[in-house]
């Protein structure tokens, strides 16, 4: 029977992370500015230090999320993607539930994120999800999770 894991990323899922990735935002812009997505280029290094988890259903990749540290007791969430296909089912919120988790574990008492404004769906899911909206900057839509 298939199910869905959640994993740390591993070397061997660069080729299939990067192109749910891409193909997500492919969806969202229209096309791919190629020049916006160096971080993806080497995962393993563009994250180390973080922590990079993949959603799999069966052998199959369908999902990321990131957990950045940055200063003072704070941590970013990056690379949240669910493939086009499996979005609905609630695997993005297991994806979101594992990386406040881990910050939890790390010790962050902040989770900040940030989205593009017009990605209306990204939004409530994260306001659904308990994070509230800080601030909008040019065309961004900024994210603040305090974890008590």
């Amino acid at each position: 029977m298939t199910h869905l894991t959640i994993t740390p990323f591993h070397p061997d899922d660069q080729v299939a992370v990067k192109q749910l990735i891409l193909a997500g935002l492919v969806e969202h812009w229209g096309f791919l500015d190629p020049t916006k997505n160096p971080d993806l280029e080497n995962i393993a290094v563009s994250y180390a230090g973080a922590t990079f988890l993949v959603a799999r259903w069966g052998a199959d990749i369908i999902g990321t999320g990131a957990l950045v540290p940055h200063q003072a007791g704070t941590a970013e969430i990056v690379r949240m993607s669910v493939a086009q296909q499996h979005r609905r089912r609630g695997i993005g919120r297991r994806i979101l539930d594992a990386l406040i988790a881990q910050a939890r574990a790390q010790g962050f008492q902040r989770i900040i994120l940030e989205t593009t404004a017009t990605w209306q769906e990204v939004i409530e899911f994260y306001l659904r999800c308990g994070f509230r909206i800080t601030h909008d900057k040019d065309g961004d839509v900024y994210f603040l999770l305090e974890l008590l």
